[in-house]
């Protein structure tokens, strides 16, 4: 007979196939907390919510560490289906749309497919066992963009997978390199929705050395503002128009000056390309990104919303790690959304981007 202690010894219950749940998915409906705007009843959906999965640990030898850094939150990621699922509730989220942070950029080729075969073939198992609560994001092996292209492919149209969680870059290319011009393509071509999760700017370590995780309070969002110029001003957006990305943590810095981008190359010719020339300013690509609501208060959101507009904006909490344990609240509180741009924001969006039912 299977039982929860067996289970436990064969290290299937963590992101894998969720046997741990003994109450049944009605138990965690009644528990949970319902949202309602403008008495509307609104299914939740947290596009920024990441796991991790055992089961890659004997491919990463002395470093699996890499999975649990010390950070608040990150033994979390290996899901344990009771305690996440309560989380969730106490969020009142109704579902998660999961991603693992691609620390396998740095590898080799096949070692980082292997760790991208496991993430994706677990991922899209978990998923499909729990599809009212659970999306989830395929891994790509970027370092190989063709490869990249196959494991797109298999992701949607066979895993039921949602997109690809994406860094900021791969091996000091930027993604509007053209090496990477096949994989924008397929996920155009797929419909694919590619969530770009920053992964720090290495390159500024010293600097960012010292008292205040400046390497993640400064260099994520920064890594997530160089990515999002890049692609704009090298002419990605324009080549890949119907391009589906969300970008973390509001997108970093850029919706919050990004009126200084449309000055750039007036100002300072000199750093800019005279062979591409844009279609639209740099400001009005924004209109074509999404930006998920990790900033905090209701006035960061206002001012994200008077850049991008409401439209754009997705819920994200970052779970499991404690950014914003109550991801809901701030947007409930935001005088500058009305009802309809609370209801997109908290889950309509995301429903019709990443084709979830609503």
């Amino acid at each position: 007979m299977t039982t929860r202690r067996s289970i436990l010894a064969g290290g299937i219950a963590f992101c894998g196939c969720g046997l741990l749940h003994g109450r049944g998915a009605e138990a965690q409906v009644q528990r949970r907390q319902a949202v309602s705007v403008g008495g509307r009843r609104v299914k939740v959906i947290d596009v920024h919510a990441h796991c991790v999965f055992r089961e890659v640990v004997p491919l990463l030898g002395d470093q699996a560490n890499v999975l649990t850094p010390p950070v608040r939150g990150a033994e979390e990621g290996f899901i344990e289906l009771d305690k996440r699922l309560a989380a969730m509730d106490a969020q009142r989220v109704d579902m998660e749309v999961l991603s693992v942070n691609p620390f396998w950029y740095g590898r080799n080729r096949d070692q980082a497919a292997q760790i991208v075969k496991i993430n994706n073939e677990k991922m899209a198992e978990f998923c499909a066992a729990h599809k009212d609560r659970f999306a989830g994001f395929a891994s790509l092996t970027l370092q190989d963009p063709q490869l990249a292209v196959q494991e797109l492919e298999t992701a949607m149209r066979r895993q039921g997978l949602k997109g690809a969680a994406i860094g900021g870059s791969v091996g000091g290319r930027e993604f509007s390199d053209p090496a990477f011009h096949p994989v924008w393509a397929k996920a155009e071509e797929l419909g694919a929705v590619l969530f770009i999760h920053p992964q720090g700017v290495p390159e500024l370590n010293r600097r960012l050395s010292g008292n205040g995780w400046l390497g993640n309070a400064i260099g994520n969002p920064l890594d997530t503002t160089i990515a999002l110029s890049h692609l704009i001003f090298e002419g990605t957006l324009d080549r890949f128009p119907g391009l589906k990305i969300i970008a973390a943590h509001g997108g970093g810095y850029l919706a919050s000056y990004a009126d200084r981008s449309d000055h750039a190359c007036l100002v300072g010719p000199a750093g800019c390309d005279a062979n591409i020339r844009l279609k639209k300013k740099p400001t009005e690509y924004l209109k074509q990104i999404f930006f998920d609501s990790l900033v905090f208060t209701p006035e960061a959101i206002r001012h994200l919303q008077a850049q991008v507009g409401a439209s754009q904006i997705v819920l994200g909490s970052d779970y499991p790690y404690p950014w914003a344990l109550k991801p809901v609240d701030h947007v409930m509180a935001c005088g500058s959304l009305n009802d309809r741009q609370k209801a997109g924001v908290l889950g309509e969006t995301a429903a019709r981007l990443l084709k979830i039912e609503a």
